[in-house]
């Protein structure tokens, strides 16, 4: 494991920038900064390593612009509706950061503070955040921790664990955008999906905050339970694909029992690159990158739009409002365990 200073905020905090490697030439970059996931480059099929995830250069440009590029989210992932959430007959007003809703935690979610370094080797690294009560808005003080781990079998694990002191919200996720082409490489339309889940959760409108209902995949093109290109059909007539600008949709996984399951599958035919996903999740986000463009990336890219592809782990968007949705509440005797894991092969 190599340990370098990657910046500083505007605040003047250091962010550390810590790498993962194994023996089959696969590399991580996280910053300590939002504890994000700032590169991935594992090698092609014909040994030539690719960076398969998208990110910037500068703290700054993790502190600036709004793409949540690689962070953990929480303590909410997705949107909450009206900005609003209720915990025993108490209501709690959140950041309206989107469309009116509450998107990923607001300005202030774990995505944007410097996280503390816990342990970190090799294959391993741990950091940990305490964030405070009515942060974000939500109640109860909460203790934080991810772990990061890299196999020789390629997986790259995260886990989440968090405690309260009051009953609030735990519902965090990774906001990786993958390009298994390499980040500097364009469109992700060509590569290649597979999702488990039969079912989704459709949205009202262009807000995006689902209905309630959880809807069949069959005969539309939500329907990725065989691997299809990303963008085969995600240009057609149907009212949810033009509500969103694309895929951007909460998929209901067929195997969510707590343990750790398959969720998807991806792959690029020119690099040879596959990724499958597993977690402990009920559900995954699918967003195409629908609006990443105009962004400045790593090594001077310039992003444009579906350049990278997003598979969110996590309760259902909404969830804290919609009775029909398992819902993300934390209690004080609790703990919140959540595993996702992401597996790089030829």
């Amino acid at each position: 494991m190599t340990k370098v200073l990657f910046g500083k905020t505007s605040a003047g905090a250091e962010v550390n920038q810590y790498t993962l490697k194994n023996s089959k030439g696969i590399e991580v970059d996280i910053l300590s900064f939002g504890a994000t996931l700032r590169s991935v480059r594992v090698p092609d099929v014909n040994g030539k390593v690719r960076d398969v995830l998208l990110g910037y250069d500068s703290v700054a440009a993790y502190e600036n612009v709004n793409g949540y590029l690689g962070a953990v989210i929480g303590r909410n992932g997705n949107r909450i509706a009206n900005a609003q959430v209720t915990i025993d007959d108490v209501t709690y007003q959140l950041e309206a950061n989107d469309n009116e809703n509450n998107l990923h935690s607001g300005k202030d979610g774990f995505h944007a503070v410097n996280w503390n370094e816990v342990e970190a080797d090799d294959t391993r690294l741990v950091l940990s955040y305490d964030s405070p009560d009515g942060e974000q808005g939500f109640p109860g003080n909460m203790k934080v921790q991810v772990t990061y781990t890299l196999s020789e079998d390629g997986e790259l694990g995260i886990n989440y664990k968090a405690t309260t002191d009051k009953k609030t919200v735990a519902n965090f996720t990774n906001h990786a955008y993958f390009n298994l082409d390499g980040q500097e490489s364009g469109s992700i339309e060509e590569q290649e999906l597979e999702i488990l889940a039969s079912y989704y959760t459709p949205v009202v409108d262009s807000k995006a905050i689902p209905t309630g209902e959880i809807a069949s995949v069959s005969g539309t093109p939500m329907d990725f339970r065989q691997m299809t290109t990303i963008g085969a059909r995600i240009n057609d007539a149907f009212d949810q694909l033009q509500f969103t600008g694309g895929y951007d949709h909460n998929y209901v996984l067929d195997k969510a029992d707590g343990s750790l399951q398959l969720a998807a599958r991806a792959k690029a035919k020119e690099s040879g690159i596959q990724m499958d996903v597993y977690t402990t999740c009920v559900g995954v986000q699918l967003y195409a990158g629908n609006f990443v463009g105009g962004q400045t990336g790593k090594n001077g890219v310039e992003y444009e739009n579906r350049q990278g592809f997003c598979l969110e782990t996590q309760y259902f968007p909404n969830s804290v409002n919609e009775k029909n949705f398992t819902q993300p509440f934390l209690s004080p005797d609790e703990t919140y365990d959540s595993t996702t894991t992401y597996r790089f092969y030829v």
